[in-house]
């Protein structure tokens, strides 16, 4: 038995203790001299190998793609799929424990967690380990603060007021319960109390309600954890506690208000949206979308459901502050936009505000720059960071008639500077959320009808791709170690959305595709025959396999307070088999870099 084999090293953590055992029973050890080739490309391999001491680089075709340390596996293609994907070498004396591949087979056949590492789909591997964090994400509910769960709001009534008037206080305050004061004594009336004693009881309406609550409330603090609130519901059959804060009635917590924690509140924030009566009572829907993000994250949530649920709330948010902000005159000829990620459905934590108006025909100058101000005055008070590039309605380039912006658009076209071409980029991803969406169906039109098939043109547009370089995982950071300097990081907006998300949106634009999501124009683009299913579904894997590491160190990074870095991952601190993923994914993006390249021949420029 090897005694020294790390069982909670992924993907190893996903063996039972039975497994494990059985597995350090068939173990052996190999090793390796400096410059040895222990698996060739395209060849079978009869062990997995997992690095004890040492390091061994992977190339391919010469390329060196990364560099493996202590505790990274290889290669789980050659043992399962018959065919080493890179020449695997080692870079010095190297010691690898060697798991016998019939033992591996096995492990895979009756675990399907452990078997997910071997998948040859990064969109499945990444789908499985995040399954294997939703037990751990129901813990959490449980182990959750009250407060947390967004208790609804204390409304009082007094003893002496009349069943008639409880009914008409729950419509005013929106609430289904009241808290009545009788002197000393603080009581519950629902809903269901009120309807018992009008229908059933048959009482009078002017009956006080002292006569018809009760006075054996059940609370918690809002300090106490949300499975103390659910022992209680289920010891005193209640649906709902009240919520202490400081020895004082705050509010109550009710099994939906539970279940939002589970689910997340997507099913309890639009109605709070619909229900604002003015900006300020838009401010707590708002911060609540964005603590959902995490609480789904926790929960283990795959990363494009929540980037979906997220957009679906912010859009309703948009929409609700342009009813309550827009005068009657931009309501009936403007268009509001979303443009960027948040056009494209793929944002979580939130990064800038990409927005603008359309207008069908010029307004009132005095509205419009009230409107102008008092929407992007109200998204900075919501949290939602400015955009240093100005693409706010609170713009005049984007917020202004219709031919206005299609005569910006062309010239952005002709401009031919990165700057411009980003512009175009973003307008590209806008989606209509309030007005008149014909609006921005005619603009589209006009764009793509200026560059559709215009070589040049899309080269320029496609060139933004080599603004960031899209590095070799563990190469950099291995050289940069090994002389004492700098630190490894990889930035995934830079290295792999970008790159991914810009190149699709130019071959979008070149095909006259109009969807705006980017997992949708990889669709359209290999019904178009623009390259091969399989190829696309690696490209979507890829891409959730960035917002994912993304969102992660998005929401560390909110904790730390350090948002510029927002989007930077230090392969060094992740798991050996996350880092097996995100090489994965960067070896994807390169080879669509490439095909980019080649099509639109960048490589003149």
């Amino acid at each position: 038995m090897q005694s020294g084999f790390d069982a909670h090293n992924p993907p190893f953590d996903r063996l039972s203790q039975t497994e494990v055992e059985e597995l350090r029973a068939a173990l052996d050890i190999g090793y390796f001299r400096p410059g040895e080739t222990i698996l060739a490309r395209g060849g079978a391999s009869e062990a997995l190998h997992v690095v004890i001491k040492g390091s061994v680089e992977a190339r391919d075709e010469g390329t060196l793609n990364a560099v493996l340390g202590p505790k990274d596996s290889f290669d789980s293609r050659a043992l399962v799929h018959g065919a080493a994907g890179e020449d695997f070498t080692a870079a010095e004396e190297t010691l690898c424990f060697l798991v016998p591949k019939p033992v591996v087979l096995g492990l895979i056949a009756r675990n399907p967690g452990f078997a997910a590492f071997f998948y040859s789909e990064i969109s499945e591997k990444l789908n499985a380990f995040a399954d294997a964090h939703r037990a751990e994400g129901m813990e959490s509910v449980l182990r959750a603060r009250v407060r947390e769960a967004n208790p609804g709001p204390a409304v009082f009534i007094d003893a002496d007021a009349t069943v008639e008037q409880a009914g008409h206080r729950m419509a005013e305050s929106g609430s289904n319960v009241l808290l009545v004061r009788d002197g000393a004594r603080t009581g519950v009336i629902t809903g269901m109390n009120l309807s018992k004693a009008a229908v059933l009881r048959r009482l009078p309406l002017e009956t006080p309600v002292r006569e018809v609550c009760h006075f054996d409330v059940v609370a918690v603090d809002a300090e106490d954890f949300v499975f103390e609130a659910l022992l209680l519901m289920t010891r005193h059959d209640k649906r709902r506690v009240a919520v202490l804060r400081d020895g004082e009635y705050v509010g109550f917590l009710e099994d939906i208000d539970i279940l939002g924690l589970v689910a997340g509140n997507t099913q309890l924030i639009p109605g709070r949206i619909d229900r604002a009566r003015d900006v300020e009572e838009l401010a707590a829907p708002a911060r609540d979308i964005q603590a959902q993000v995490e609480r789904l994250h926790r929960q283990g949530v795959k990363v494009e459901q929540i980037a979906e649920v997220t957009s679906d709330l912010n859009r309703r948010l948009f929409v609700k502050l342009f009813a309550l902000l827009a005068p009657p005159s931009i309501q009936e000829q403007g268009c509001l936009l979303l443009m960027g990620s948040e056009g494209r459905g793929e944002q979580t934590v939130r990064t800038d505000q990409d927005n603008g108006l359309l207008l069908a025909e010029p307004v009132l100058e005095a509205d419009l720059a009230r409107f102008r101000e008092a929407f992007s005055g109200a998204l900075d008070g919501f949290g939602f960071p400015p955009c240093p590039g100005g693409v706010m309605v609170r713009n005049p380039v984007w917020s202004q008639p219709l031919d206005g912006l299609v005569r910006q658009l062309r010239v952005w076209v002709m401009e031919r500077s990165p700057d411009a071409a980003m512009n175009l980029g973003i307008f590209f991803d806008a989606v209509a959320v309030a007005g008149r969406a014909d609006l921005l169906r005619d603009a589209k039109a006009a764009l793509i009808g200026t560059m559709r098939g215009e070589r040049a043109l899309l080269a320029r547009f496609a060139h933004l791709i080599e603004t960031f370089d899209t590095p070799n995982l563990g190469v950099l950071s291995a050289f940069m170690t090994a002389v004492g300097v700098g630190s490894d990081e990889i930035d995934t907006k830079k290295a792999g959305t970008f790159p991914i998300v810009h190149g699709i949106r130019t071959l979008a634009m070149d095909r006259g595709i109009t969807a705006t999501a980017t997992a949708g124009r990889i669709g359209a683009l290999v019904e178009a025959g623009a390259f091969e299913p399989e190829f696309g579904q690696e490209l979507v894997g890829a891409l959730r396999v960035f917002m994912a590491y993304r969102l992660r160190s998005q929401l560390e990074a909110v904790r730390r307070g350090d948002v510029e870095r927002e989007a930077v991952v230090r392969p060094s601190r992740l798991s050996a088999a996350d880092r097996d993923i995100l090489r994965d994914a960067l070896r994807i993006v390169r080879r669509f870099r490439d095909t980019i390249r080649n099509r639109y021949n960048l490589g003149a420029f």
